[in-house]
């Protein structure tokens, strides 16, 4: 791996756009500079075994643009409320769509900031989870939120988006929602889809190897 120069060399390691504390997340994206060229798969597999159960390297593409960060336009998040039947999710999730502007305070770096949740989602909907019964009870359903946010600043999160909900519907989960993040990407032509930040690096390292007949 290689440092910075100076008194107190750092390693040139970059999390982009990493997930809040306290999520799960499936689409996570890290850049590492090396000293020398190295075969990814070969550093995929170095990486994946130094690291402890649960967290997984999917893949490692060689970098040939210089805009990584700048693709990962929107991400795209699973939200479940546990305790919340669908239909009272979804009419909470058709009040947000309705509204113009839906602004949320949350406290940054900076102090407390206003944050329009509505004017960063981009889709949104509600499916239905069955439940295991609890005891004698019988099973039961429960909401999951699919939802698709695009990248501004500050970063609207996951709890940003319960708290608009709480705002235009009154919904309040009284269990903890579990939050994972499924993809984060540009988003395609369609405005909504979420493409493969990666692409772009495999279509160019792709073409040069045509050019040399690698």
């Amino acid at each position: 791996m290689a440092f910075s120069s100076g008194f107190s060399p750092h390693p040139k390691i970059s999390y982009a756009n990493a997930a809040p504390t306290g999520t799960a997340s499936e689409a996570e994206y890290v850049e590492i500079a090396v000293v020398e060229r190295v075969d990814p798969q070969g550093l995929a597999a170095d990486l994946d075994a130094a690291l402890p159960p649960g967290l997984d390297v999917v893949e490692v593409v060689e970098v040939r643009t210089s805009d990584f960060a700048d693709r990962l336009q929107a991400s795209g998040w699973r939200i479940e409320l546990l305790d919340i039947p669908p239909e009272q999710a979804q009419e909470a999730m058709d009040a947000l769509w309705s509204a113009e502007s839906v602004e949320v305070s949350r406290r940054t770096k900076s102090g407390m900031r206003s944050i329009d949740v509505r004017a960063a989602l981009v889709a949104g909907g509600v499916e239905e989870q069955t439940r295991p019964s609890q005891g004698s009870g019988p099973a039961a359903g429960c909401a999951i939120l699919r939802v698709v946010v695009r990248q501004v600043t500050p970063t609207v999160r996951p709890d940003d988006i319960l708290a608009a909900l709480r705002s235009v519907a009154g919904l309040s989960p009284a269990v903890p929602p579990q939050v994972t993040r499924e993809a984060q990407g540009p988003l395609g032509a369609d405005g909504v889809t979420i493409g493969d930040p990666l692409e772009q690096d495999r279509e160019n390292r792709a073409d040069e190897a045509a050019s040399t007949g690698a």
